[in-house]
């Protein structure tokens, strides 16, 4: 939150965005609203919401509810208490899919600490329900971090998603003050997790810059993921979505990000998408696929070097 007579910076002419409601934007609204469904594209205010619905015809599905029982100091959504189990919106969900005939879905979650499985068997369900109508989709998830519950996690991993995406979110100093209950700590040891539950599966994290962290502590970070079996990283720029929320300590420039990226790709991401307006759901197709095509080349410099 913004404090007495602190200076709040002004946004820099490359985080202006252009408008689109042309028939693919309020298509899809009236469709997520027909079928009682939420994304994280509204109920977080994402930036992106204009390009990815109106122009990529995109979008990430939140599932189990539009309340979160977590209230991170940079998120968007409401906090309160959240309502009770849907077990038909893994089937609505599948069939919106099915309508929108998306080559890729992402699926993520608020957070729900008041129930004992976390919304697993929902998220593990809304997995299988995806493939059962939507055989050639690849599925994306990005679930919060279960408190840790290996047996939480497992439930939602034995449904193999395509790719496991669990947001980091900021360093490790900022944490505390960023993330209500989350920590930096677990949140690596699930990502470590899921990838040893499914190797095979890529895992993937985002980071938000721009609230007062350091240039070495994004690189830590980087480190730590790395440590931690992830593949694919997000950095964007932190936005404040209202004045209740933590102010912007620093706009990077577009160049700063194509730095960090060169520095990421340096260390061994697989891939890494960096940018102002970079979110961790942004692209997320064509995030798989270079991963995918990454790891096909080093197997196959493997392979001939045998």
């Amino acid at each position: 939150m913004a404090k007495k007579n602190e200076e709040i910076l002004r946004k820099p002419e490359w985080l202006k965005i252009k408008l689109n409601t042309n028939e693919n934007y309020i298509g899809l609204k009236k469709m997520m609203r027909a079928e009682n469904l939420h994304t994280v594209c509204e109920e977080a205010r994402c930036p992106n919401i204009h390009e990815c619905w109106a122009d990529r015809r995109t979008a990430t599905f939140m599932i189990l509810g539009s309340v979160c029982t977590r209230a991170c100091r940079f998120c968007a959504i409401k906090t309160g208490l959240p309502s009770e189990v849907d077990w038909d919106e893994p089937r609505r969900v599948a069939e919106s899919v099915q309508k929108m005939d998306l080559k890729h879905a992402v699926i993520t979650t608020v957070a729900r600490d008041d129930l004992r499985d976390g919304g697993a068997a929902v998220y593990a369900e809304t997995i299988r329900k995806i493939r059962e109508l939507n055989p050639y989709t690849t599925v994306e998830v990005l679930p919060f971090d279960f408190n840790g519950n290996k047996e939480n996690i497992k439930t939602l991993m034995d449904a193999r998603p395509d790719i496991l995406n669990h947001n980091i979110e900021t360093v490790e100093r900022l944490t505390k003050r960023v993330r209500a209950k989350a920590k930096y700590r677990r949140s690596l040891e699930m990502l470590r997790y899921c990838k040893e539950l499914q190797p095979d599966i890529p895992t993937k994290s985002s980071i938000m810059i721009g609230l007062g962290e350091t240039h070495e502590e994004i690189l830590q970070t980087m480190d730590d993921l790395l440590e931690h079996g992830v593949d694919i990283l997000t950095i964007g720029q932190y936005l404040q979505p209202t004045r209740k929320h933590l102010t912007v300590k620093k706009y990077y420039t577009p160049l700063e990000f194509g730095k960090l990226r060169k520095i990421a790709m340096e260390k061994g991401f697989k891939h890494c998408q960096a940018g102002p307006m970079v979110r961790s759901s942004y692209h997320a197709d064509e995030q798989v696929n270079a991963a995918a095509r990454r790891r096909q080349e080093e197997g196959d410099k493997i392979r001939q070097g045998e």
